[in-house]
């Protein structure tokens, strides 16, 4: 087996997200659509003999101690016990704090390398269940599918989202996920939204709301965009995205966008392809 991979780790968008109560651990109960697109990350993890687990080479603002990959290769390697270890290395394109999920997509996909650089022979289920102790996204991304998630985020159905064009906006602003849900004027009583109900064209961003108000770069990438197509926010920000039916549309659009944000044009995935990367399809 080879003890190098190399992987194209992608970015997703939350289409819709909805909060319809909180746990008494203060946990919210969400109601959201998960669609990868191609823009990645590139990763290439090294077997190390001496069990150390490394970044040396990185262009990531993240530092090495709260890289979700290294934390992830960590529990990996503690809970199965395995002495071998991992070079990784990383070159970013996906904005960090933007609500696209890269930390999280570049966790799963270290977690599904290790598998087998590490001969680990773990399930998906397995690696799913360590992935959301990271958190739930990347269980969205160790198992590999576009998906409808409940619950905390760990309750996943597949879906098949139609596949568009997006144009995505990075404001430049990083949004802290932690601070936009524990806002007092975010609303969490809403009516859950159902599957059906979505693909029917119902569901927003309910925390969108937030976010305008307390980072008005986002606010204005929103309205901006809105002058072109129905526009929203990914996850809790900052990066918003509209859909188009083709490439000519949203290049036509991004040729647009004020230069103080950064865009591009991404397509849409319903499989990770990590999974198509490690022969995991069946």
């Amino acid at each position: 087996m080879s003890e190098t991979l190399q992987l194209h780790s992608p970015a997703k968008l939350n289409l819709v997200l909805n909060i319809s109560g909180r746990r008494d651990d203060g946990y919210h109960l969400l109601e959201t659509a998960f669609q990868f697109i191609d823009l990645c990350d590139f990763i290439e993890l090294t077997v190390t003999r001496d069990g150390s687990i490394t970044r040396p080479a990185s262009n990531s603002p993240v530092s090495e101690a709260d890289d979700l990959m290294i934390v992830a290769a960590r529990l990996l390697q503690k809970r199965y016990g395995t002495s071998l270890g991992v070079e990784l290395k990383i070159d970013k394109r996906i904005p960090v704090g933007g609500g696209l999920g890269g930390g999280s997509s570049d966790a799963a996909s270290c977690l599904l390398a290790l598998n087998q650089l590490w001969q680990l022979n773990l399930t998906l289920d397995d690696l799913a269940a360590n992935g959301l102790e990271l958190g739930a996204d990347v269980a969205v991304f160790v198992r590999g599918r576009a998906a409808w998630a409940t619950g905390v985020g760990e309750l996943l159905q597949p879906i098949e989202p139609e596949l568009h064009y997006f144009l995505v906006i990075d404001p430049k602003v990083s949004v802290s996920t932690a601070e936009i849900f524990a806002a007092q004027e975010l609303t969490r009583t809403n009516d859950p939204l159902t599957i059906r109900a979505f693909l029917q064209g119902a569901g927003s961003n309910v925390c969108e709301p937030v976010v305008r108000n307390r980072y008005p770069q986002v606010s204005a990438a929103i309205d901006w965009l809105n002058q072109y197509a129905s526009s929203r926010m990914s996850g809790t920000g900052a990066c918003v995205f509209a859909a188009f039916d083709s490439l000519e549309q949203a290049d036509d659009v991004k040729s647009r966008v004020p230069e103080k944000w950064d865009a591009f044009v991404a397509k849409a995935m319903n499989v990770n392809p990590v999974h198509q990367q490690l022969g995991l399809l069946k």
